[in-house]
């Protein structure tokens, strides 16, 4: 028979399974390239059905921590999370120094980064960009999506709406490198001085289309983050529509007490 849980019971017994093996995970008992024991091993380990093993792993696989392969079973992910620091990785300085937000971020965890382009060119607006931009929906603006990956595993995805009369007249933002410190250093060089960036964040379960491109499981969390990049004249000359596997990435945010 299995080995019981240890602690409180406080749900249903697959939930229990399902924490413990998470745990187990997070611990490093399982590492990296690590099988999840197998559906017969947890049944016998845990003296439950099989039933009850496979809705714990429904609930593993939910957590972004393993992947499961067609005919071996479920294997943990090698994703260490990347920490965002919001008050640091847009400063001028870093873009001064030729780095873009994103290689800022996966050089501070030793981790190797790579931008995939999947489109640059002219776009109607969507509502919601159409809307933060100040433009009626519809209104052509320049689209720039991009896959990122870090370690050879995809990121995040994200498209940047960029006011078509703010561009027009910049050619490296057409381009697919659009040079040291990104497109926000092109548009500095330009004359648009950054005031703030202003972002928003909230969390869902991946769709199956997202799963799939994020290599995720279905249904995994995910983070949906818009950010404005706003200047010094008033202007947002940026929304950038991204979408984060959540289990790589720890936000880091700081906050002044003053007034």
């Amino acid at each position: 028979m299995g080995t019981a849980v240890g602690g409180e019971r406080s749900g249903p017994r697959y939930v229990q399974i399902a924490d413990e093996i998470v745990q187990q995970i997070r611990a490093g008992v399982l590492k990296p390239g690590d099988m999840v024991p197998s559906e017969s091993e947890l049944v016998d380990r845990y003296g439950v059905s099989g039933g009850t093993i496979r809705k714990a792993m429904v609930e593993v696989r939910a957590s972004g921590l393993v992947e499961t392969r067609h005919g071996k079973g479920s294997i943990v992910k090698d994703r260490p999370p990347v920490r965002l620091r919001s008050s640091d990785r847009f400063r001028r300085s870093l873009r001064q120094g030729g780095k873009a937000a994103y290689l800022a971020e996966s050089a501070q965890s030793g981790a190797e980064a790579k931008v995939s382009v999947l489109y640059i060119g002219p776009m109607d607006a969507p509502e919601d960009a159409a809307s933060r931009l100040g433009v009626p929906v519809g209104t052509k603006v320049l689209a720039r999506r991009r896959l990122y990956f870090r370690n050879g595993t995809p990121t995040e995805t994200a498209t940047s709406y960029l006011p078509w009369d703010v561009v027009k007249d910049i050619p490296e933002l057409f381009a697919e490198n659009p040079g040291g410190g990104g497109i926000y250093a092109r548009l500095e060089d330009h004359g648009h001085e950054f005031a703030e960036f202003v972002e928003t964040l909230q969390a869902r379960p991946a769709s199956k289309a997202e799963a799939t491109e994020l290599a995720l499981s279905s249904g995994a969390p995910v983070v949906h983050l818009i950010r404005e990049a706003r200047t010094t004249a008033g202007l947002v000359v940026e929304v950038c529509d991204t979408l984060m596997a959540a289990d790589q990435f720890i936000f880091e945010y700081r906050i002044p007490a003053a007034d």
